[in-house]
């Protein structure tokens, strides 16, 4: 099972947002995929039509209890997702995690056990915040997914991002790698969304995705009905732009993990 962990500490980059429609999209094209929420706030599991009353057991239940994954996994109205859900409690799990020895592999050992066997790949749906809960994201992972807004401030968000990826490679996870950078909330008619996405594709080169995801009202709409906006509505142009960055996803994962 391939890895994924889809963060940025930087709130309002499109994280959730990409983690659904990107996770939707791969289960369309075949691929057994789990998705993982690890935002106290739970909006990845409300997005995907989820709600509060049916999350009987959540990530808080596999980081601080230690539940068995199949114990915490539940099935969405998406054929090939699944999903751990978050509640509230999750909020309390990173004072709870402090005082244990183990704190940041919690994550990582739940995924090892066998339940993981049965996905392809899986996506770890991050807080905005480089607390202890996106470092068990970023232990657990093979590889990161980078959501970058196309302002200004998050081009200083992304260098504090990188430093902290270099820093879990030093100590925690020497396999950790970034996949790549996927543009959002890209808008061609101001021109500062011009500048910043030449300026992160000259410094990134390659590692930023070719594929970018406009701004579009049915990507924003899709959550309150507890949709994926690829469900929603898959002739938007949001959905047709996430389409086509899972197909480029796809094609840089491991060729020796990819699905059939």
């Amino acid at each position: 099972m391939i890895r994924v962990a889809i963060a940025n500490q930087k709130g309002g980059v499109g994280k959730t947002t990409t983690a659904i429609n990107i996770a939707t999209a791969m289960a369309a094209t075949g691929w057994r995929v789990l998705l993982i929420d690890l935002d106290p706030q739970g909006n990845a599991s409300t997005g995907i039509g989820v709600g509060t009353a049916e999350r009987t057991t959540s990530s808080y239940d596999l980081l601080v209890d230690q539940a068995p994954l199949a114990e915490c996994v539940m099935p969405t109205r998406i054929p090939g997702l699944d999903l751990v859900p978050a509640t509230v409690d999750l909020s309390g799990a990173e004072v709870e995690l402090v005082a244990v020895d183990n704190r940041t592999d919690r994550l990582r050992d739940a995924l090892n056990g066998g339940a993981g066997a049965a996905y392809d790949v899986c996506f770890i749906d991050c807080p905005p915040s480089l607390g202890l809960l996106t470092l068990n994201a970023l232990c657990a992972a093979d590889t990161l997914l980078v959501p970058l807004q196309c302002e200004f401030f998050a081009l200083e968000g992304l260098s504090q991002l990188l430093q902290t990826v270099e820093r879990v490679q030093q100590r925690f996870n020497p396999n950790l790698g970034i996949v790549g950078v996927a543009l959002t909330m890209f808008d061609r008619r101001n021109r500062l969304t011009d500048q910043v996405a030449d300026d992160v594709r000259s410094c990134l080169g390659s590692l930023v995705f070719e594929s970018v995801i406009p701004r579009n009202v049915r990507l924003s709409e899709a959550p309150s009905h507890g949709l994926p906006a690829l469900v929603y509505d898959h002739t938007c142009t949001g959905s047709r732009a996430y389409m086509a960055l899972a197909r480029e996803l796809i094609s840089r994962l491991p060729e020796r993990k990819k699905a059939a």
